[in-house]
């Protein structure tokens, strides 16, 4: 099959390219099959470069089909593997570093929201609280979605444009020029074409977790940003979460020493939710948990910690092995609804994800990181959040969130002044705003309000490419190592050597803080 480029070549697409197209993107509901080909025919005319030439050719993909390194990277075969340990010792001369850039200032940030679900719906009514935002358009493949959120926001004075039932109607919506910035919260497999296409037509992204599911995927999202400096952000919420933010600053001001070890972890019961009908559309998430075996979802562990040992801003991630459980839970929930519910019987037989995975992370400079992942398990829900230094511990859970610095965990009282003590200033200014608006706790709105706040002012985000990158990249490389006996595999440096002189985020407010709350 041949496909006509604009240059007059031709781009070849394999009988396994369309399988593999529809294996992955099927289940989305979002996109068919021809609106794929078509927006990787763009995307390799348009990003094709001698640092993805170079890729290909080194990773030995330069004689597969596109999809081979773009869509193969779920470890089903050894072939799949190898694809993630070639990403993994990528790399390639910096373009520009987004670590600390500032775009330009906008007055007003116009907005375009794709995938109005959970928590897209939640998005919109977070952003519509938000002076200085306009909302100029909402798109999702269903329309009640879109009618339901142009309702809240019309209300509010917005007037957007409406996009839903096409497929391919999210292109039309990230293509127009009266935009400043997509949201991008759909099932995982569309976040990285969504935010390429985007960055390619000049808009500022911001992307749910995680930013994408292979390191051909998350190179991509680095190469683009710098090419087009616009902003790639994951909205990674838990680092806005009240305990990550005051731990974060006391840090800062030198309360746990050096810093030495860390853990995070995503341990939430979720097996009634994935087998649910109704709560993700089309089941994608429990798709998603039969294509890998690894930790699926690193990022909301990791982002926070991350922050803590400055990783990628004067350190960087080494190496990490990975271990996981079999499963022994998903499989007989699949076989139990299958007698009750004949929708389910094709998910009896399939693979699934482990129970508990468990990765190890070691840094450049000698510290180390555990990361967990369990949605099928029947525990508490628990990020771990330890935090543990040359002077003193902290661990949020189980909750209540305490801390040390000797044998004994502080007391209730003493906790309390150490917290009012250690108040981030992004706290002191919308932290009780922030929890009436609500969205976990009001951690959703404060990561909204300050990525809104340095648009405005022409500040850095708090979370930029390289975060988005190196925090996904957890879930690939979990996969090979898993499948790997849990042998080492190297971490890429997106930042291409330039966290040993990258500024830590910064938590100052001393800057910006100058958009309002309606």
């Amino acid at each position: 099959m041949l496909r006509s480029r604009d240059d007059g070549g031709s781009v070849g697409f394999s009988a396994s390219y369309l399988y593999n197209v529809k294996k992955v993107y099927n289940f989305s509901g979002i996109m068919k099959v021809n609106a794929v080909i078509d927006f990787y025919i763009w995307l390799l005319h348009s990003i094709m470069s001698n640092s993805r030439r170079d890729f290909l050719r080194k990773s030995g993909l330069a004689g597969m089909s596109f999809a081979g390194s773009w869509m193969g990277s779920y470890a089903s075969t050894d072939q799949e593997l190898e694809h993630i340990k070639a990403g993994a010792e990528y790399t390639a001369p910096q373009i520009f570093n987004m670590s600390g850039y500032a775009a330009p200032a906008l007055d007003v940030v116009r907005i375009g929201i794709v995938g109005i679900g959970n928590r897209g719906f939640d998005a919109v009514t977070r952003m519509n609280k938000i002076e200085g935002v306009e909302i100029k358009g909402l798109c999702d493949l269903r329309p009640e979605r879109v009618k339901l959120a142009n309702d809240l926001v019309t209300a509010s004075g917005h007037k957007p444009e409406l996009y839903h039932t096409n497929p391919e109607a999210w292109k039309t919506m990230c293509a127009r020029k009266d935009i400043d910035l997509i949201y991008i919260l759909t099932p995982w497999a569309l976040h990285t074409p969504m935010a390429l296409f985007s960055m390619h037509h000049d808009k500022h992204v911001c992307v749910e977790v995680p930013a994408g599911k292979t390191l051909q995927e998350l190179w991509s999202l680095v190469e683009t940003s710098e090419k087009t400096r616009k902003h790639c952000m994951m909205v990674e919420n838990c680092c806005y979460d009240f305990f990550e933010l005051t731990t974060l600053n006391m840090v800062r001001q030198g309360f746990f020493g050096e810093i030495v070890h860390c853990e995070g972890a995503y341990i939430h019961g979720l097996t009634d939710i994935l087998f649910s009908k109704e709560h993700f559309y089309q089941m994608w998430e429990l798709d998603e948990n039969t294509l890998r075996k690894g930790n699926l979802y690193p990022t909301h562990g990791l982002g926070p910690i991350c922050q803590v040992m400055n990783i990628n801003r004067g350190d960087k991630m080494d190496y990490l092995v990975s271990v996981s459980t079999n499963d022994f839970t998903l499989s007989n929930e699949a076989k139990q609804l299958a007698t009750k519910d004949d929708f389910y019987k094709p998910y009896v037989g399939r693979s699934f994800n482990g129970n508990m995975n468990t990765s190890a992370i070691r840094t450049n400079k000698g510290k180390t990181i555990m990361v967990q992942f369990d949605v099928s398990s029947p525990r508490p829900y628990s990020r771990i959040q330890l935090v543990s230094g040359t002077k003193a511990v902290a661990l949020k859970y189980p909750e209540p969130a305490r801390y040390a610095t000797g044998h004994e965990w502080l007391d209730e009282e003493a906790i309390k002044i150490l917290q009012e003590k250690y108040k981030p200033e992004i706290v002191k200014k919308i932290g009780e705003a922030a929890k009436e608006v609500g969205g976990h706790g009001g951690m959703d709105f404060i990561m909204d309000w300050r990525t809104i706040d340095c648009l405005r002012n022409g500040l850095p985000l708090d979370q930029d490419v390289y975060d988005a990158a190196l925090w996904s990249s957890v879930s690939p490389l979990s996969v090979w190592s898993v499948a790997n006996k849990s042998n080492s595999i190297t971490v890429p440096d997106f930042t291409r050597g330039a966290w040993k002189t990258n500024a830590p985020v910064d938590i100052s407010m001393s800057k910006g803080g100058t958009t309002g709350i309606k």
